[in-house]
């Protein structure tokens, strides 16, 4: 069916002015424009380049021939609650009622939205660290709320500015939301930063949202720190994470968010008139994870970082000023000595290089002048990718 211009105005006339507003993710509209482009090496789209192993696969295979494809409870499947409550026990030193305190989400970025509609009251304001995942400032708008932009800096190694977050604190203030390790600049939170954060929270009575989908791809020998593990935190936090990164398992979409009982009811309220539940096949995938997928896990974690430092060492070695990520599988090298905006770069690299990569300011305003590259594809593709930039950079001077 086509549409005049001007039944195209009435008919958009009619879309919630929430959505009109708010502008497309600075991600998928770039790699729209990328496909169907030949001899694409993509550094974009943070999803694994392994397949899900195959103990996990096989778990939902068998499921399937047993004909197990019902709906579960809003809630999920009982045995993946009490396999998560007991990971978070032994692995982050967080102790969850899988009864009460957890539930099953589709993906993380369900989890998201079913959270900010569930605490969320018009005008409330939640102080994001930017940059940040695209969908974050997006899901607080939907729900009513106010997103605040708290940037940081490569030159701090993105750690949070406490001061500034201080400053940043209204009567209107609702939730402080972190992402570690963050997509997409692979920083992290130290211990003596979560500290000052759960104290700032304290004394201001907010909310603490952790969104630590890639805790498990953590570098450095300190590891991570679950934010409900710090003393005084667990209380006003809500965590949300997944197996889509860490167990390579992005189109199974389970996620899950754990926190205080009258929290999880709200999600779960929200959740059976949306979503009803996770698909149950995902669900009995995620527990032959939990029980048996460690190993792989493991691997993948191994092969990430020997990527890693092949591209944050191809990158400086470019003159593009690249931090040394300590989590996930992205870098976000500077490009500001080539002239170009980070729009630029990445529109020029794709159209005269066909190397596919994201510009900084999707994920923020502080983004500017950077680029976010994924490393989750072979050594092979990455060096492939670092020639093609560095024969671009020579075209340009």
């Amino acid at each position: 069916m086509k549409l005049t211009s001007e039944k195209l105005k009435h008919l958009t006339g009619k879309v919630s002015r929430n959505v009109v507003d708010l502008p497309p993710s600075g991600i998928r509209k770039f790699f729209d424009f990328a496909m169907g482009m030949e001899n694409i090496i993509s550094l974009g789209v943070g999803e694994p380049d392994f397949a899900t192993p195959w103990g996990i696969r096989e778990a939902a295979v068998y499921s399937l021939e047993r004909g197990r494809t019902s709906y579960t409870s809003n809630r999920g499947l009982p045995k993946l609650r009490q396999a998560i409550a007991a990971y978070l026990r032994k692995r982050w030193r967080c102790s969850y009622d899988p009864e009460k305190e957890i539930t099953i989400t589709v993906g993380v970025s369900q989890g998201i939205d079913l959270l900010m509609r569930s605490i969320l009251n018009p005008g409330d304001e939640v102080i994001i660290f930017e940059p940040c995942y695209v969908s974050y400032s997006p899901m607080v708008l939907l729900a009513g709320g106010t997103p605040v932009a708290l940037p940081t800096y490569a030159k701090d190694d993105f750690a949070p500015d406490i001061e500034r977050l201080k400053q940043a604190v209204t009567p209107r203030t609702k939730a402080i939301f972190l992402n570690y390790p963050c997509n997409p600049t692979g920083s992290t939170f130290r211990r003596a930063d979560l500290e000052r954060i759960v104290a700032l929270a304290k004394k201001h009575d907010l909310l603490l949202i952790s969104d630590e989908v890639y805790a498990e791809l953590s570098y450095d020998e300190e590891d991570h720190v679950s934010l409900p593990s710090i003393p005084g935190a667990q209380e006003r936090t809500i965590l949300l994470s997944g197996f889509s990164k860490a167990w390579a398992m992005t189109g199974w979409r389970i996620g899950y968010i754990a926190g205080p009982e009258p929290f999880i009811s709200a999600v779960v309220k929200v959740h059976q008139y949306s979503m009803l539940c996770a698909p149950i096949m995902g669900q009995l995938a995620a527990i032959e994870a939990l029980e048996s997928g460690e190993e792989a896990m493991k691997e993948m974690c191994a092969s990430y970082l020997e990527r890693r430092n092949v591209i944050v060492d191809g990158l400086n070695r470019l003159g593009l000023s690249c931090n040394m990520p300590h989590g996930a599988f992205y870098v976000f090298p500077n490009i500001e000595s080539t002239g170009m905006t980070g729009d630029d770069f990445a529109w020029k690299l794709l159209e005269q290089k066909q190397v596919a990569l994201v510009p900084g300011t999707a994920f923020g305003a502080c983004g500017e002048g950077h680029i976010r590259c994924s490393y989750a594809t072979s050594l092979t593709q990455i060096q492939e990718a670092l020639n093609r930039i560095e024969d671009f950079l020579a075209q340009r001077r």
